[in-house]
């Protein structure tokens, strides 16, 4: 399996893509130049000059993509490949970088430690969140053992550290934001068309599930944007309260003149942060999301707020947060994984990821769950794989005929995918129509000789039924 991983790493590295989609046995993998590598893998090849482009892609997985978004239960799921790829579009470096920290209390211990987390995720070294999560289970110990001065120390430095940790993603959202117009109008075009495609599901269906590992608020930002209608488990207007209750809520409208009979909204979608949220704040017992702009210079003005009771930096909903307890730490990140549990571990259920690198495993362990359903489908779809846990997962599902997989410079680009590849939302429905009308009108066309000749046959035989139902009926009549 190594060898397989790094082979197809290396078509991803060298400006390659890779493709699996409908009745493909295995991953197709084509270089830069559209040659395909693996042809024995692949019955679909060009008839021309064997080579694929933008044209025979679209033809292969816009349909397929298509018939997928009209599944009973639709769900997406965001990893940072979003921020990083609509960063690029408006001219940035990329979304916030994850690189690690430096403490100065118990510092080896705590690189140490992190690394070892990192390594369990399958990753080389540790990012700011395993020492963010190793910190804090050193500072609850710290406490326990009463060793007081260590534990003010430890926490001043996490305070200090998540403080900037979220200064970065205010900043990474701030350069989509300040960008040049025509910079940041293209990427918002860009992301407006990507929710739309799935969020553009009529009615009577059921609502799309979203859901993202990013702390920043560019999903809130497109879904603004694109007139999308977001529904979550805060209450409230001020300062939202985040519920636990699940009461399905939903929105609804009365037609013109129809009194009684309401009708579903369309452009509605359910939101799920499963890592929290850069404006989510611990306020004692409660969770509550303050209202900070998107791109704001610095967080800690708004955590002075009448209300949050001198909530600093380490009462940032960031995951896994510097909860004292057991309890707290957990809560509310059981709700949210409880729901991406529900809402994809269902029949009849497809989840798309995007950007996503499956590093998280207790998301993979829950998408691992949705495929023992036969009914259930996964796309993946990602610019690359650099250190192979998309491959990885891949191979060790083996779920291969519930999976199909969108990786490379051109299919996992999001221009092209809003562009090219995903479905149209606005112009769907009147597609389908022309289709089916085009279909009418040529296959009567096509068989217009045989169609007279019926006709005819239809017209004397009616004829005859005609003439044979008026004596009929003359003679009742009599």
């Amino acid at each position: 399996m190594e060898d397989i991983i790094k082979e197809t790493q290396n078509v991803l590295s060298n400006g390659g893509n890779i493709i699996k989609t409908r009745d493909d046995r295995e991953l197709i993998l084509v270089d830069k130049d559209g040659n395909i590598q693996n042809t024995d893998s692949c019955g679909w090849l060009p008839e021309n000059d064997g080579k694929i482009n933008k044209s025979v892609f679209r033809t292969r997985i816009e349909p397929w993509l298509t018939s997928l978004f009209q599944s009973e239960h639709l769900s997406l799921l965001c990893g940072s490949g979003i921020t990083n790829a609509v960063s690029f579009l408006a001219g940035g470096s990329g979304g916030t970088t994850m690189a690690a920290s430096s403490f100065t209390t118990y510092k080896n211990e705590i690189e140490e430690a992190a690394k070892k987390s990192a390594k369990a995720c399958g990753r080389d070294s540790g990012n700011i969140e395993d020492q963010i999560r190793t910190a804090n289970d050193l500072l609850r110990g710290l406490r326990i053992l009463n060793k007081n001065t260590e534990a003010e120390s430890l926490e001043k430095e996490l305070n200090t550290t998540i403080s900037a940790f979220a200064k970065s993603i205010l900043e990474s959202e701030k350069a989509i934001a300040t960008a040049a117009d025509d910079k940041r109008e293209n990427a918002y075009s860009v992301l407006v068309n990507f929710l739309l495609s799935f969020a553009s599901r009529t009615g009577n269906r059921e609502r799309l599930n979203i859901f993202t590992t990013n702390y920043d608020r560019l999903i809130e930002v497109g879904a603004e944007l694109a007139g999308i209608h977001l529904m979550d488990r805060f209450v409230g207007t001020m300062i939202p309260i985040f519920r636990s209750s699940r009461l399905n809520l939903d929105i609804h409208y009365n037609p013109p003149g129809i009194r009684g009979e309401p009708r579903y909204l369309e452009g509605v979608a359910r939101l799920t942060k499963l890592h929290g949220s850069v404006d989510w704040v611990q306020n004692e017992d409660e969770i509550r999301r303050i209202g900070l702009p998107f791109g704001a210079d610095n967080i800690v003005p708004y955590l002075n707020a009448p209300g949050l009771k001198g909530a600093d930096a380490l009462k940032l909903m960031i995951y896994p947060n510097s909860a004292k307890d057991r309890e707290t730490a957990e809560y509310p990140y059981v709700e949210l994984f409880r729901d991406f549990a529900a809402a994809i571990c269902r029949p009849n259920s497809t989840l798309v990821t995007y950007g996503y690198g499956f590093g998280d495993e207790h998301i993979n362990r829950v998408i691992h769950d949705m495929l023992t359903i036969p009914s259930t489908h996964l796309v993946v779809i990602s610019f690359n794989d650099p250190i192979g846990r998309i491959l990885q997962f891949y191979y060790e599902s083996a779920h291969y005929a519930q999976m199909s997989v969108l990786m490379g410079s051109n299919l996992g680009d999001i221009t092209n995918l809003a562009n090219d590849y995903l479905p149209k939302s606005a112009i769907d429905r009147t597609t389908i129509r022309m289709a089916e009308l085009l279909q009418h009108r040529m296959g009567a066309a096509s068989s217009a000789s045989s169609t007279s000749a019926t006709a005819t046959s239809l017209i004397g035989s009616a004829t005859s039924s005609t003439t044979t139902t008026s004596t009929s009926q003359s003679t009742l009549a009599k």
